[in-house]
């Protein structure tokens, strides 16, 4: 498939999210403090009690008394010169010192090739992007680097990257790689344009990410927005995405994970899985999607795993969500093929299980608001539903389609469960 191919940035502010509590209404902005649910908020379904039991500790910003500025090493930020050799002594120092803020200055636009950023530091350390930086357009460029990554934050515990400025990137597959970090603090950050995924946490331990704005153009494959794999306790709150892909996927040996505030669209919604492809075990528990506005997608809330796959994705909450104009807007697809060739029949399967949809609404174009479709031998069970309201775009009321799955509906359901 062809990536995608217009240039890319990272940059900091989110300067049109709305610092106020998110209303479920017709609007492309999300905000919301960065505080916690008020202690009296009713928790009326069991899922939400395992993020009380593992709220995310220890993200407090370094007293960052030395600041590190690259331009100190050498880098011009004229967006022409390669400032990779400066942005990476830079980081030694920054690295290697006493609590300190490797800065990006504001005003300045730095080209800078495929880096990591590596630990462990000598403390805790915050990354502070006020200017733009901007991967290469020269394909010749990545030569010897690996072409899958750009800006890889790699086992550098304590870290707070903050915003103030823009990264583009062009010719590499993830944009901003946050690799084996404990307690992690990402946000205020703009991401536009990747080849593929532009913001991955993989093997991370206590994340927090907030206001995010990541945008890459509609039609271009596997750019999903936010990607978590591999990682335990982390929270994605008051972000924007728009992409080609999936606004945000959690993938296999994802535990608490919890998505808060955020705009979808376009893109192909909010996913769990893939999963099991290739045969593979996986492992996805404790998801928690509660506040979104999708619009314009090609799917809603989806899980989606392979045949012949094995393992769990279970005890996952979607809830308070409205949609405009999307496409399956509730999709649970045991039975996904994303191949040229038609996947054989296999008898295998992640077992899907304890799924709570509720406070759902929204238009779709399509015949089937909701489709389950599960194994025949590992089929989805203890799927709920409260307070669902899904019609067309006319205003007509579409079909539920289900296939080998156990479950239950409170409240008003519409379309009707086909439970």
């Amino acid at each position: 498939q062809p990536l995608n191919q217009c240039p890319a940035t990272i940059s900091s502010t989110l300067e049109n999210v709305i610092e106020e509590p998110l209303s479920f209404t017709e609007t492309t902005d999300c905000g919301g403090d960065d505080e916690d649910e008020e202690e009296g908020q009713e928790e009326d379904d069991t899922h939400i009690q395992m993020f009380r039991e593992a709220e995310i500790s220890g993200l407090v910003d370094p007293v960052a008394a030395n600041v590190v500025n690259v331009d100190a090493f050498g880098a011009k930020g004229d967006g022409k010169t390669d400032d990779t050799e400066a942005f990476e002594n830079a980081w030694k120092k920054a690295c290697s010192s006493a609590p300190s803020t490797f800065r990006v200055p504001k005003g300045k636009s730095y080209i800078v090739n495929q880096i990591t950023f590596s630990g462990p530091c000598q403390s805790a350390l915050r990354v502070q992007v006020s200017g733009s930086i901007i991967a290469p357009e020269d394909p010749s460029a990545w030569n010897g680097s690996n072409p899958k990554l750009w800006l890889h934050f790699y086992r550098v515990d304590d870290l707070t990257v903050n915003g103030g400025g823009h990264h583009r990137r062009q010719r590499s597959k993830m944009a901003v790689t946050f690799d084996s970090i404990n307690n992690l603090r990402v946000r205020n950050l703009q991401v536009t344009n990747s080849q593929q995924m532009h913001v991955a946490f993989q093997k991370c331990f206590a994340v927090q990410a907030k206001n995010l704005r990541v945008t890459a153009p509609e039609h271009s494959p596997n750019t999903d927005g936010i990607h978590v794999t591999a990682s335990k306790n982390v929270a994605i709150k008051n972000s924007i995405i728009g992409t080609g892909d999936d606004c945000i996927s959690i993938v296999s040996d994802s535990v608490n994970v919890r998505a808060q505030n955020i705009t979808c669209g376009p893109g192909h919604g909010i996913s769990i899985g893939s999963l099991g492809k290739g045969n593979s075990e996986a492992e996805v528990s404790n998801i928690l999607v509660d506040g979104a506005y999708l619009h314009d997608t090609t799917n809603g809330v989806r899980i989606k795993t392979w045949q012949g796959g094995s393992g769990f994705a279970r005890t996952i909450t979607f809830r308070n969500i409205n949609m405009k104009n999307v496409s399956n807007p509730i999709i649970i697809d045991q039975n996904y093929c994303d191949s040229k060739k038609p996947c054989p029949k296999q008898s295998s399967a992640v077992k899907i299980s304890n799924v709570f949809y509720k406070n759902i609404k929204g238009t779709t174009p399509s015949k089937d608001a909701v489709n389950f479709d599960c194994s025949d031998t590992v089929p989805c069970t203890e799927i709920t539903m409260q307070n669902i309201h899904l019609v067309l775009d006319s205003g007509d009321i579409p079909n539920s389609y289900c296939a080998n799955v156990k479950g239950s509906a409170q409240g008003v359901i519409v379309p009707t469960a086909c439970f």
